[in-house]
């Protein structure tokens, strides 16, 4: 059986395909296809799209975007899911407030700044928090920015930093559906 793994970008793409990569599974051997939809708005499409026969779907969706979820699973017909179990039982996690936010609270701000340096952009993000705009913010909220501004750096932050985890950091939304997809 072939498994559809719907998320809203290819951030969160990346960070799955990094994850399964970093404990050696291959998701093509499995049946697994990682889709990313261009917003979490498109859920009702790529349902109809991929669902039939022998195909088994899953997902990965922002907090802020859970209603577009379930509301896409039920105008689909997968039930009615009330609350993140009901989700997590059709295999649709949700990070809170959003993946960057999961993988900066795992590592930390020490740790994702580690990996900022080691990738060369230190000083882009130093840069970034002595902007009058982010000066008074939190440091996480100045490191999220950091994250999701420049092209391609959501993309390429969340292998990064989805690498730097060691086992028991992996943020609980990104494990579960990796083991989800994987089961069986």
């Amino acid at each position: 059986m072939r498994t559809v793994v719907l998320v809203e970008g290819a951030s969160d793409r990346a960070a799955i395909e990094t994850l399964a990569a970093v404990r050696d599974v291959d998701l093509a051997a499995a049946g697994v296809e990682v889709v990313a939809m261009g917003g979490a708005t498109s859920i009702r499409h790529f349902l109809a799209q991929h669902a039939g026969n022998d195909v088994r779907l899953a997902g990965l969706c922002d907090a802020a975007e859970e209603g577009w979820f379930r509301r896409g699973l039920e105008h689909a017909g997968y039930g009615r899911p009330r609350d993140r179990c009901d989700l997590e039982a059709l295999g649709f996690f949700v990070c809170d407030a959003d993946l960057e936010d999961e993988l900066i609270r795992a590592l930390g701000v020490a740790g994702v700044e580690r990996v900022v340096e080691m990738a060369g952009d230190l000083r882009a993000l130093r840069s970034l928090q002595k902007q009058p705009a982010q000066r008074d913010r939190a440091v996480e909220d100045q490191v999220r920015r950091f994250l999701g501004s420049g092209s391609g750096r959501k993309v390429r932050y969340a292998r990064l930093l989805v690498e730097a985890l060691a086992p028991a950091q992996v943020p609980r939304p990104l494990d579960r559906l990796l083991a989800h997809v994987t089961a069986g």
